[in-house]
């Protein structure tokens, strides 16, 4: 028989009634099969809806399982990606911090470089203009070195016959003067 096209169901044996026979079978032994086949029925059509329902619950979990792993697949997806952009990002943030540093560098260094120079062209002068200081001192030191030793040289006059000299030489203007620088 096809399982599709025959269900017994425990009531089906329960209600089957077999006609009667000379020779037939004992009712009584049929009845108390009947009854155990009708029992065994009972469970097992009570066993099979069990595992219906929980055939039914675990392809619901499955089917939420499923889902999330969908999910858990997409978000590990997105992550991994996102991570690659911020790594990507992070990336270029930094080769531009760098570019960016190395030209800051390079703009410090030109500036130093050219206050260097700028201090080395001062002390370049400063040097110069204390050479020329030097030699303009050494030339007026020389000078009155000059006028020193000319100045020795010349005799000591006598105070008498500058006075004397100058008498002589005085109006009355110039005496009254004379007296003053005498006294």
């Amino acid at each position: 028989m096809n399982d599709e096209r025959f269900r017994l169901t425990p009531v089906d044996v329960r209600r089957m009634e077999f006609p009667k026979a000379v020779r037939g079978y004992d009712k009584g032994r049929v009845d108390d099969f009947r009854e155990q086949v009708a029992g065994e029925l009972d469970r097992l059509t009570r066993q099979n809806q069990d595992l219906d329902t929980k055939v039914k619950s675990l392809t619901e979990q499955l089917r939420g399982f499923r889902e999330r792993d969908k999910a858990l697949n997409e978000a590990l997806v997105s992550a991994q990606q996102l991570r690659s952009d911020v790594r990507d990002q992070s990336e270029r943030e930094a080769q531009l911090i760098v570019r960016e540093a190395q030209g800051e560098a390079e703009r410090i260094v030109q500036g130093a470089r050219v206050e260097a120079m700028r201090v080395v062209d001062q002390i370049a002068m400063l040097v110069r203009m204390r050479r020329g200081y030097l030699t303009q001192f050494r030339v007026m030191l020389e000078r009155h070195l000059a006028e020193i030793a000319a100045e020795e040289d010349v005799p000591d006059a006598d105070p008498n016959a500058i006075l004397s000299s100058e008498s002589d030489a005085q109006t009355p203007s110039t005496q009254r003067s004379g007296a003053l620088f005498r006294g």
